[in-house]
């Protein structure tokens, strides 16, 4: 190869490197939440990204909720959840998040540069299982209200006041009245089969038919009030096995997903559904957040898939006049809407009192899948960026201390040739750099620490071809078959050396974690930036150098 295509290919490679190292913008294309039109956005973009213990960030250890599992193959539901996550993670936007199992119990998500921690641990637990049911009509909660009381009051469990009894002489002349009457105002409802053995007597002072009222005129069937500061009493005393078995077949509880007001009180509502869901998440395709035209509130429009949508029209046309529940992770979306006509595979979701923020992270939750269980976060860092900006000076302190001792020692032993030496070093460090860049790949502590490495590295296939042209020069040729020697020689060393080192950095790559990925990469780019410096640039200073003075008898080496 010529000298001047040499200096050509070097010329090539520098600009290449400083082209990536350049910070430029790039234009995004982004859907707008309000309007849904696809719309461009220019954002600066960093040469070098940072990793989570430079620039600070979030790290979170998490495993299944066991007191949720119900499967028997935990291992496939830490995979989906493994997958799961990594989409809404994407989704969410945030640069070269870690995402990795550790064992076979654990998941370990680091997210660099986060700037609402809160938020990110909201997407990263939430299970996002999307269903929706029909509202029972039938007055089911209504008449297992007495057998619920009963229940609670064999277990010793009583109302705030227990209400006096009538007296004989009442008992005489009117009987029990509220016996009476509610036996008078029970009516036969579509499901009175499966409620005719069931005993309908209100219980005096009972528990929980003094605290969830029905939602009375213009209400949702199924629909029932509990004050908002029994709200919390009334769902722990449904969760009990006992009484939640005084419910009839098919027929569900579930709470809204926030309180309202109905007057001046705050009230929970409680509804009762039916068990079978009409379709789930599982069908979901793509979920959009925008704003409703018409109210200007958030609204989460979805597109199920073939399948769902079929399944979903049929359903829905014969349930025409009937109010269908929505729910997100068991707790329904606002008040069931009314179905008026059959739905196909588009709809939406109202969701009353959130924020467009809101909006948009359920949408992109439902997007990614319902999580097969669960997560419970068992370990939460902080890093902040003061910690990160340490590591970086320290990082950057260490690499000029280790650069200027390498410098002295090649200068100082070698002399002239040394000084060639640094010259391409400079060169290494450039294209490493460009390397980096160009992979989009992330800067991490251990990172700048091979980084540093691979500077002593690149000078030692240097310290072999200089010892070798030593050995020519003693042995009585001449200065160019010297160098031209040397350089041959020292070839077959300095492959050897530099393939079992990259070799190394593949299996610390392939099955290390992040900090140790962060390492093997760095390690890799600069033995191979090592071996492109040392061989081509080195011979082609010298190459000059050489031009320069042919008569040379000697060589400062």
């Amino acid at each position: 190869m010529s000298t001047r295509t040499r200096l050509l290919v070097i010329a090539a490679l520098v600009a290449l490197s400083i082209f990536y190292l350049i910070p430029r913008n790039v234009t995004v294309r982004e859907r707008d939440v309000a309007t849904g039109v696809m719309t461009d956005r220019t954002e600066k973009r960093v040469p070098l990204k940072l990793g989570l213990d430079l620039q600070g960030g979030m790290h979170l250890a998490l495993e299944l909720d066991q007191s949720r599992q119900v499967s028997a193959d935990p291992r496939r539901d830490l995979d989906l959840a493994l997958t799961v996550l990594r989409k809404r993670i994407d989704e969410f936007g945030v640069t070269e998040p870690l995402i990795q199992k550790v064992g076979n119990e654990r998941i370990v998500v680091e997210l660099a540069g986060i700037k609402d921690p809160a938020r990110a641990k909201a997407i990263v637990q939430r299970s996002a299982f999307l269903e929706f049911k029909i509202t029972n009509e039938t007055g089911a909660l209504e008449k297992a209200l007495p057998a619920m009381d009963r229940t609670l009051k064999s277990l010793g469990i009583k109302g705030e006041a227990e209400p006096e009894r009538p007296s004989a002489v009442q008992q005489l002349l009117g009987g029990d009245t509220s016996r009476a009457a509610a036996r008078d105002t029970t009516k036969p409802g579509k499901a009175a089969k499966d409620s005719a053995a069931q005993d309908t007597t209100p219980v005096p002072g009972g528990v929980l038919s003094g605290l969830i009222q029905p939602a009375g005129a213009g209400g949702v069937p199924g629909e029932y009030m509990v004050p908002e500061t029994a709200y919390p009493r009334v769902d722990s005393l449904l969760s009990i096995p006992a009484v939640g078995r005084q419910l009839p077949r098919g027929v569900v509880l579930r709470w809204s997903a926030s309180p309202a007001s109905v007057g001046v009180q705050p009230v929970r509502f409680l509804y009762a559904l039916e068990e079978k869901s009409i379709v789930t998440g599982s069908n979901l395709v793509d979920a959009q957040a925008q704003l409703d035209p018409l109210t200007n509130g958030p609204i989460v429009t979805f597109e199920l898939d073939r399948a769902g949508g079929r399944k979903f029209g049929e359903e829905t046309a014969k349930h025409i006049g009937d109010y269908m529940a929505i729910l997100l992770d068991g707790r329904v979306q606002g008040r069931p809407p009314v179905i008026q006509s059959r739905i196909g595979r588009n709809g939406q979701i109202t969701l009353g009192g959130k924020s467009l923020q809101e909006a948009q992270d359920l949408a992109l939750t439902l997007k990614a899948g319902a999580l097969p269980i669960p997560l419970k976060i068992v370990e939460e860092r902080q890093i902040g960026p003061t910690l990160g900006e340490d590591a970086v000076r320290s990082g950057i302190i260490s690499g000029i201390i280790g650069t200027v001792f390498v410098v002295a020692v090649m200068v100082l032993y070698y002399r002239m040739a040394g000084a060639l030496a640094v010259l391409a070093l400079g060169l290494y460090v450039l294209l490493t750099l460009g390397a980096l860049a160009m992979l989009d790949a992330t800067l991490t502590l251990p990172g700048l620490a091979g980084l540093v490495l691979s500077i002593g590295i690149a000078v030692d296939a240097n310290v072999l071809i200089f010892e070798r042209i030593r050995e020519e020069l003693a042995g009585g040729k001449t200065v160019p078959l010297a160098v031209a020697e040397g350089f041959r020689h020292a070839m077959s060393a300095i492959i050897d050396s530099n393939v079992t080192t990259v070799l190394t950095g593949l299996f610390l790559f392939q099955f290390g974690t992040g900090p140790v990925k962060g390492f093997a990469v760095t390690l890799i780019l600069g033995v191979i930036a090592s071996m492109i410096t040392a061989i081509f640039v080195t011979r082609t200073f010298f190459i000059l150098w050489l031009h320069r003075k042919p008569a040379m008898a000697t060589l400062s080496i």
